[in-house]
């Protein structure tokens, strides 16, 4: 993996993976705001030109970005303030290409110009990113194309390493050296799952873990450990399908909540602060 970079300052990251489905379909997962809350993070598009598209990735984590190409469904294209203070904006563009067989090749693109290679790690571990949400989008294509998705999402930020947080996290769930194909469900003291390991990745900066579940709903659960500048973000979400999920998410989200805090308790003063506001 390299930052690409050209005379003209443009310097890009490129990924790209192939999913099942027409064109359209692939389209309604990765260009509409239920498609991508579906298998990415709560979203909402104004689907045109100058149209606004913002994203939820958690608390303090929300990002905006403007249309700039809307070419369905093939092509469209956004730019976004940088991802740190200082950095140049950030222009991405999403294609989709039909393939033999019934599927398609779904390309991202993330650019932005400047003249030394400061951002160049920031474009990197964005590219690093990809591939598990890949796997999640593969799998609601295959499975669950087209269906309305209630998602639960916890995150703690915590000290240490992301090989640490991994560890505690998969132990704690019954999921540590858990490999592909395996059925898992949730150990006593644990918020119910159970389901079928689709994918797993334990490499430094790649720690997650993705099963297709049918308890406490059909769907799915990816967990990971995510560095983020100085802390780790342990995360748990789960996508759940069809037009009955929704009381179940409002359900299961606050055991989810009360689990993640008990497992990585925050540090008194930052509790206190939270507590107070200050």
């Amino acid at each position: 993996m390299s930052v690409k970079s050209e005379p003209n300052g443009r310097r890009s990251v490129t990924v790209e993976t192939e999913v099942p489905g027409t064109p359209e379909q692939v389209w309604q997962a990765i260009a509409t705001g239920q498609g991508i809350t579906a298998w990415f993070c709560p979203t909402t598009v104004e689907e045109k030109v100058g149209g606004k598209l913002t994203m939820d990735m958690g608390p303090g984590m929300e990002t905006h970005a403007t249309m700039t190409a809307w070419e369905p469904p093939r092509r469209f294209a956004a730019e976004a303030p940088g991802w740190m203070p200082g950095m140049p904006p950030v222009a991405t563009e999403w294609t989709v290409e039909a393939r033999a067989g019934g599927k398609c090749l779904v390309r991202v693109v993330h650019s932005l110009f400047a003249s030394t290679d400061d951002w160049d790690n920031q474009l990197e571990g964005t590219e690093t990113g990809w591939p598990g949400f890949f796997n999640i989008l593969r799998l609601y294509l295959t499975h669950f194309a087209g269906q309305r998705c209630s998602p639960v999402r916890v995150i703690a930020m915590i000290p240490g390493t992301e090989e640490q947080a991994w560890q505690k996290l998969t132990t704690a769930m019954g999921l540590h050296g858990a490999g592909p194909g395996k059925r898992a469900s949730a150990p006593a003291g644990v918020p119910a799952f159970s389901g079928v390991i689709e994918s797993v990745s334990d490499k430094p900066k790649m720690y997650d873990l993705l099963m297709r579940i049918d308890s406490p709903a059909p769907g799915a659960l990816a967990i990971g450990s995510y560095d983020c500048g100085g802390m780790v973000m342990a995360c748990i979400v789960l996508f759940l399908y069809g037009d009955a999920a929704a009381p179940v998410a409002k359900r299961e989200e606050p055991l989810w909540q009360a689990w993640i805090a008990q497992q990585f308790p925050q540090p008194q003063a930052e509790a206190g602060a939270a507590v107070t506001g200050a």
